[in-house]
């Protein structure tokens, strides 16, 4: 009876320690440890804290050391620590946008040729002012000038501004936009114009990295993340298990489903091949792999069944989290990089940040 009593208080005690919340840390603390852990060529480390700290605190993000180092190391490897680095070359690169995206609405190349030769109201046409253009805030503020001047401007050029990306930590625009609920500061112009300021990009940026819950044992997979979308690793990980089970070669992208049609895509129709050994009917599978956007994906029926055909097949446990095999595309990038070369890169700076700290 003693015996079941003590173990009856193990266990107890095993779950208070893993319910126990962290130690709540002081502003001044977690700033402090900011500034030290910043690197050594950082201008403004006091400010840089400070905005660093308001977007932790703002979200309900816990300023753990690993997750200030996860911060610093992607904005290190996105620009430096330049709230809104130059890029060479950004006129020939925004046209050359421009004219894909105009093409791809359907838009002819001779009217967005002649509204850009209109005159802007520094006297120079938004044509010559774009090919000046040195950083990407400088840009998307031309174009937004630009499309509010021109006849029908929004209408026909909304949707080609050929920034979609900006600020330290190179956040999503469209992405700043979808999360602008809870933004803790006034915003005079838009969200736009907020990614491009140190206080709105980082706070956005880190609500990419760190805004969602995750299974993953390692920042890398974070970092993957960042660049590929969210739960891309572990869905990279699924198609990985899929691919085992059926003998369905697959590209391991962390997309599952064609969230755009009804069609069935390639991961959906590997999946499909597995139905009687799953028990699982078509529709089933489909409403289940559209929770691949969220961690509940993890507790279907699917990525359980799934996984335990892969694991018996294999005769071993298959990784949870794969790095993504895409390859980057954008008009800034000449070379080809690859999101599990990015995500290398981010760790490296990553685990430097935590031997500064001691780690």
């Amino acid at each position: 009876w003693i015996t079941g009593v003590a173990a009856l208080l193990l266990l107890a005690g095993c779950g208070t320690q893993r319910t126990q919340e962290p130690p709540v840390r002081k502003p001044a603390e977690v700033k402090a440890e900011i500034v030290r852990l910043l690197p050594a060529s950082t201008t403004d480390r006091q400010g840089w804290a400070t905005d660093i700290y308001a977007a932790f605190a703002a979200q309900s993000i816990y300023p753990s050391t690993q997750n200030l180092c996860s911060v610093l190391a992607v904005t290190e490897q996105e620009s430096t620590f330049q709230v809104d680095p130059a890029v060479p070359g950004l006129g020939k690169i925004a046209r050359e946008e421009i004219d894909r995206r105009a093409e791809k609405a359907h838009i002819p190349g001779l009217l967005v040729s002649g509204a850009l030769k209109v005159k802007s109201p520094n006297g120079k046409s938004y044509s010559d002012r774009l090919n000046a253009a040195r950083s990407e805030k400088e840009l998307s503020a031309i174009f937004d000038e630009f499309i509010g001047m021109v006849p029908m401007g929004k209408t026909l050029f909304g949707g080609l501004n050929p920034v979609h990306t900006g600020g330290p930590m190179q956040v999503s625009i469209d992405f700043a936009e979808q999360q602008s609920r809870g933004y803790p500061y006034p915003v005079k112009g838009s969200i736009r114009q907020e990614v491009f300021t140190r206080r709105g990009g980082m706070y956005f940026g880190i609500a990419h990295l760190l805004g969602y819950p995750v299974s993953y044992t390692e920042p890398l997979y974070r970092f993957a993340d960042f660049n590929a979308g969210w739960y891309a690793s572990r869905n990279a990980a699924f198609q990985n298990a899929v691919s085992r089970a059926s003998g369905i070669p697959l590209t391991l992208d962390g997309d599952l489903v064609r969230y755009d049609s009804i069609m069935p895509g390639t991961t959906e129709l590997a999946v499909r091949s597995l139905g009687k050994q799953l028990g699982m009917r078509n529709m089933t599978i489909r409403n289940q792999l559209e929770e691949g956007k969220s961690l509940k994906f993890e507790e279907t029926e699917l990525y359980q069944r799934v996984f335990a055909l892969a694991d018996q097949a294999e005769g071993r446990p298959l990784p949870r989290a794969v790095l993504p095999g895409i390859e980057l595309k954008s008009p800034k990038i000449t070379r080809k990089l690859t999101t599990a070369w990015f995500a290398n890169r981010v760790d490296g700076r990553y685990q430097r940040c935590m031997v500064r700290a001691g780690k």
